[in-house]
């Protein structure tokens, strides 16, 4: 898995919270703790797979292009970083006579293919409103 599923996350709840649902890659990055360019990669990331819709020209920004009730976070992930889990380096050689040399990575391809499946049905348990409200449980929780 990398950044960019959290950055994502981050964003599209940050976008789901605010009333008018409308920010530049700026403010996001400012609440993101990270640049605007790494915002604007996600993002286009994400409005390639309509997740949210971009507003040329003053007064533009990014909002959010789906019902932040039913979008489920495996639709981010699969959006964002779907394939990372596995590394992209693999032990053994396929070549070599050695019989856990040669298939050790054929059965761990099949591991992390399994997990990656495992993974996505834990973020299908969650929306971005979950999350939303995740988060506003912790905050009342300090007042």
């Amino acid at each position: 898995m990398n950044s960019e599923f959290s950055i994502a996350v981050h964003s599209l709840v940050l976008l789901a919270n605010l009333p008018e649902r409308m920010a530049t890659s700026e403010m996001i990055a400012d609440n993101v703790c990270t640049h605007p360019a790494r915002i604007r990669k996600v993002m286009s990331t994400l409005r390639k797979h309509g997740i949210v819709a971009t507003k040329e020209g003053i007064g533009g920004g990014y909002i959010l292009d789906c019902d932040p009730e039913t979008t489920h976070l495996a639709l981010i992930y699969r959006a964002v970083c779907e394939g990372t889990l596995k590394p992209s380096w693999s032990s053994g050689d396929p070549e070599t006579g050695c019989m856990v040399a040669s298939n050790v990575q054929k059965v761990m391809d099949g591991l992390f293919h399994e997990a990656e499946e495992y993974l996505e049905s834990y973020w299908q348990r969650w929306t971005i409103a979950d999350v939303l409200r995740e988060i506003c449980a912790l905050h009342q929780a300090k007042l």
